[in-house]
């Protein structure tokens, strides 16, 4: 098969997966938040499916090519919350957790459709178009799992961050670290893994992904981590028949 087709059928399903884990992870931010008593996200019309309304073009580009990137967050206002702690945890954790049930139902999707599917036929045209169809379910997959990790980092304006919100003093000194520094570590830390991945590819230097911090040792040691569970019960499943 042509790298460059298969290259750009990855790109697509991206974008078209992105819908898929985004859209539901903000959606999941409204309503806890609105079920937590706060009203900020729906008078913004912000409880909602329509991707238009948590659409972020620089964090959709960034998880198209990257793996990685965020939504239009929606805004919450954690003092209408009806006991702050319990309310603001719940929040934060709505996305994350709702991204790793979709990567729970897809990945036997892209399972089935890998075993069952990709094989039947030797037409390249439609072999393309088959892995298109297996590329979305497998990009939402990856791309919940990247999300979850990469949402938990308890940095500043990340859902990690308002764990770390919810369970410290104002008055905490990290606390105040992560608020006032916490985005200029995570721009810090996409060049780093920009560079990186660029030097890889250029130069075919494999060794420099163990200095990518953000590519490496959080994206894909963790999302293997967090995913174990997921492929190992559904690929010990599929194994019986």
């Amino acid at each position: 098969m042509n790298d460059f087709i298969i290259q750009i059928i990855t790109i697509l399903a991206s974008a078209v997966a992105i819908l898929f884990v985004f859209v539901p992870h903000e959606f999941a931010h409204a309503y806890a938040a609105y079920k937590n008593g706060d009203y900020t996200a729906q008078i913004e019309g912000r409880l909602t499916l329509n991707p238009v309304k948590h659409f972020d073009p620089i964090g959709f580009l960034l998880c198209a090519f990257a793996g990685f990137g965020w939504a239009k967050p929606v805004p919450i206002n954690p003092n209408n919350f009806r006991k702050f702690k319990k309310g603001l945890i719940i929040t934060a954790l709505a996305g994350v957790i709702t991204n790793y049930i979709i990567a729970f139902i897809c990945y036997p999707i892209a399972l089935a459709l890998e075993k069952y599917v990709l094989v039947l036929t030797d037409n390249t045209a439609l072999s393309y178009l088959l892995m298109f169809i297996w590329a979305i379910p497998y990009m939402i997959y990856t791309i919940s799992l990247s999300i979850f990790v990469f949402n938990l980092l308890p940095l500043n304006p990340l859902d990690g961050f308002r764990i770390v919100e919810a369970c410290t003093s104002p008055f905490n000194k990290v606390r105040q670290f992560l608020y006032k520094y916490g985005q200029y570590i995570l721009i810090g830390l996409i060049i780093e893994c920009f560079i990186c991945n660029m030097i890889r590819t250029y130069t075919g230097v494999d060794s420099i992904k163990y200095v990518n911090i953000l590519g490496f040792y959080v994206l894909e040691i963790a999302t293997k981590g967090i995913g174990a569970p997921i492929y190992g019960f559904w690929d010990f499943i599929f194994g019986l028949f």
